[in-house]
């Protein structure tokens, strides 16, 4: 069988001014990275605010499983089934983190016959994005400590400094460490800690910045430390977030390539859906509603975090409002849901097929909930039967939605025609009625209880006395306003990654809350989750090496 990055070589990529053609952006409008990458101008972006959005879709899925679900693959391969029926189409989606790549998950670039490429080159280094992130974030910490060293006219208190360091890699070594050993000469020794850069709230600040003068406010305003009075001190405050906005001046034009078959997609920022608010940057969205007649965007892992997010973060913040809502779902990951073991997946098992799709059910009604129609697209594999694809159709039915199955791994844009024409019918009814879960003005710590009782199918959340407190703090502190980010596992509606389906009644532990000020949201913390993850027993960069021709082999 043909691999993804057997496919991926083979490719015939066009120039990148073709692709950004087909969607009127001029080659003078372009910053290029060689003949199959761009960069997107500012004053280019500027000059499209007068012109109408197109309509934007949002691809999201059920609760991820070892067996697969295919969010990007669906996302890209739907922009080539919107073209192939003739539609002006362009997709939106995350760069990948290097942490996974050589992790778990390996490449982020979709897969088969529905990839955006050059594949190697997305999933490395790409246009730089990443090293921008990390280092403007380091440059910050490097700032704090500076100015403890030199008198700390701030007062900050060094057992308060709130701001960690940050990799792009998974490190579970750097989780906590302690900084400035050594001397005098190197400063005050205090405990300290890595991030993944894809945890970073620089990471999210530069995916919701509207602009280089919004992401120079937002980046001014993170909280970095307290004072010994439990003062905030900002970036600001230590004259970070001038040079922090030089590191990412570049960085901040949304990066265009394309899919195997020339149609045009925005690939630009990356934070974790588990961890961070899981979509890709504002201004690539907005950029390509003002371009494309339908936008098609994904945001992290299942609905239950991605699309919650995507819809209480990043439409609440961008003032989007989506026309539709794609749902990822395979046989194989619903029979995993249904009890089925990985090694029998293979097995017919209309059953469990049946009983997983009490998670897809949720996951629907969730969508729902937020006024968007939703289609389900089967992500179909070869060992399926039509059975089990016809089970997931009748559990699609009873919640009133249709499910189209999908080729498009092995068929490109022909493979979601259908899914395609379902998608363009829900967007031109118009029938979306957009609407956040809740208000800017509920309290705190009831909007994680209507996340987590309402989307978790939770009975309650818990959290001790210091957490409780933390939220008492920043609710009286003036930041009740902003919405929640939570962080829990992808695994389960719960916060038990082994508890699978659609389970009810449990209880959400938060363990800890931190403040994102620059992003304006509240990191909710729950169960085990980590921000900085660790590397599997085997991990995906055991096999990855150049070949004897140097070409990259092992990242698919």
């Amino acid at each position: 069988m043909t691999t993804d990055i057997e496919i991926a070589r083979a490719a015939r990529m066009k120039p990148i001014a073709d692709v950004g053609a087909k969607i009127g952006i001029p080659a003078e409008a372009m910053l290029q990275y060689g003949r199959t990458k761009a960069k997107i101008d500012f004053d280019f972006i500027e000059g499209l605010k007068g012109k109408p959005d197109g309509k934007l879709v949002l691809v999201t899925a059920i609760t991820p499983t070892p067996a697969g679900e295919g969010k990007t693959t669906t996302t890209v391969g739907l922009v080539d089934g919107l073209a192939h029926i003739g539609k002006r189409a362009s997709g939106c989606i995350r760069e990948p983190s290097l942490g996974p790549c050589f992790g778990m998950k390996g490449g982020a670039a979709g897969g088969g016959y529905a990839q955006v490429v050059p594949m190697e080159e997305i999933n490395l280094h790409f246009t730089g994005d990443f090293h921008a992130i990390t280092t403007a974030n380091n440059l910050l910490a490097a700032m704090i400590d500076n100015h403890v060293y030199w008198g700390n006219a701030l007062g900050i208190d060094p057992r308060r400094v709130f701001w960690r360091r940050v990799i792009d890699m998974n490190d579970r070594a750097l989780r906590q460490v302690v900084s400035s050993l050594g001397g005098v000469s190197n400063g005050f020794p205090r405990e300290d800690g890595f991030d993944i850069t894809v945890a970073s709230e620089v990471m999210a600040i530069f995916c919701l910045a509207r602009d280089l003068k919004d992401l120079e406010r937002r980046l001014g305003n993170i909280v970095v430390a307290h004072t010994r009075e439990r003062k905030n001190v900002t970036a600001r405050d230590v004259n970070a977030h001038g040079a922090m906005t030089v590191l990412l001046k570049d960085a901040l034009m949304p990066n265009l390539v394309q899919t195997l078959e020339n149609n045009p997609v925005f690939v630009h920022g990356g934070p974790f859906g588990n961890i961070a608010h899981g979509c890709n940057s504002v201004l690539a969205t907005t950029t390509a509603l003002k371009l494309a007649d339908y936008v098609v965007t994904e945001a992290g892992f299942g609905a239950d975090l991605g699309a919650e997010k995507f819809f209480n973060i990043k439409c609440r913040k961008a003032g989007l409002s989506p026309s539709a809502a794609v749902i990822v779902a395979t046989v194989r990951a619903l029979k995993m849901h249904g009890g089925v073991t990985k090694e029998h997946l293979s097995e017919e098992n209309v059953a469990a097929v049946a009983k997983g799709c009490s998670n897809l059910a949720r996951h629907i009604a969730n969508v729902r909930s937020f006024g968007v129609p939703a289609v389900v697209a089967i992500n179909r594999f070869d060992t399926d039967t039509d059975a089990e694809l016809e089970a997931v159709k009748q559990a699609a039915r009873a919640q009133g939605v249709t499910a189209v199955v999908c080729t498009h791994w092995s068929d490109g844009g022909k493979g979601t025609a259908e899914l395609a024409r379902q998608v363009v019918e829900l967007c031109d009814k118009g029938a979306a009625q957009f609407a956040t879960l809740y208000p800017d003005d509920m309290p705190l710590w009831d909007k994680v209880h209507t996340i987590a009782t309402k989307l978790y199918g939770a009975s309650e959340i818990a959290a001790d006395t210091n957490v409780r407190q933390r939220f008492r703090e920043l609710q009286s502190g003036g930041f009740g306003h902003l919405p929640i980010c939570m962080a829990k596992t992808q695994y389960s509606f719960s916060t038990d990654p082994l508890l699978k389906g659609a389970p009810s009644g449990h209880v959400v532990a938060i363990r800890e809350v931190r403040l994102s000020a620059g992003a304006e949201f509240l990191v909710v913390i729950t169960g085990d989750i980590m921000t900085m993850p660790g590397l599997p027993r085997v991990p995906a960069a055991n096999t990855i090496r150049l070949d004897e021709m140097g070409e990259v082999e092992g990242l698919f």
